[in-house]
């Protein structure tokens, strides 16, 4: 993981994408120079990138977002300086991706240099737990809708499913068939499984390819 210089996070609203988004560009800073995290989530601003501006300062990480989130003019917007994701390719990236096919809609701006470029992954956050992705049809439709607006098709799968903070062991470990439905439907492979942080050690013998996460706090 990590390895792309593009890395893409989409899947439905409140899969917890930009939990994921966040920790996997703290992780991206640890080994590249210059790093960035772009929210071009326009569909959903409850739950945003800039939540974490604090922490991602401190680790000189470049945030990309709309100048109105977390504003009380938080309109659908793109931010001014998406265009620079694609134009210096010294800087690795993470986008957060809208939760369904009208916020991938704006990834399409940029989709044909990603592509040219062919330096991504474009992973698929699932969640078992949410009322309209409870089942691996439900979530394999959402993905596709995401696929056919935007141009770029998944290259791979993290299954992030969670109850929030009141998420057990027990609930990651039955999320697993699930996760392992969608993959053999659509092929693609669950790259990670993740969890917070209080659960890694219970189980880290049991599931492979476990991402413990530090929750982001909603401001």
């Amino acid at each position: 993981m990590n390895t792309k210089r593009i890395t893409i996070l989409s899947g439905h609203y409140g899969s917890g994408k930009t939990n994921i988004a966040v920790n996997l560009a703290l992780d991206k800073r640890k080994t590249h120079e210059q790093v960035a995290i772009a929210d071009i989530d326009i569909v959903n601003p409850y739950f945003r990138t800039k939540d974490s501006e604090e922490l991602l300062q401190k680790a000189d990480i470049r945030l990309i977002c709309s100048e109105y989130a977390n504003s009380n003019v938080d309109i659908p917007a793109l931010p001014q300086d998406i265009y620079s994701i694609t134009d210096n390719t010294a800087v690795h990236c993470v986008l957060d991706v809208g939760g369904d096919e009208r916020g991938a809609l704006a990834l399409g701006r940029i989709a044909p240099k990603i592509k040219e470029e062919n330096n991504f992954d474009m992973l698929g956050v699932v969640n078992c737990y949410r009322p309209l992705t409870r089942d691996a049809d439900s979530a394999i439709t959402v993905l596709r809708e995401i696929e056919a607006a935007c141009g770029i098709s998944f290259t791979a799968l993290i299954n992030n499913s969670n109850l929030g903070r009141e998420t057990t062991a027990q609930d990651v470990l039955d999320s697993l068939p699930y996760a392992e439905e969608i993959s053999k439907k659509t092929g693609l492979p669950v790259v990670l499984t993740t969890v917070d942080n209080s659960l890694y050690d219970i189980l880290s013998d049991k599931i492979s390819n476990l991402y413990s996460l530090s929750l982001q706090k909603k401001l």
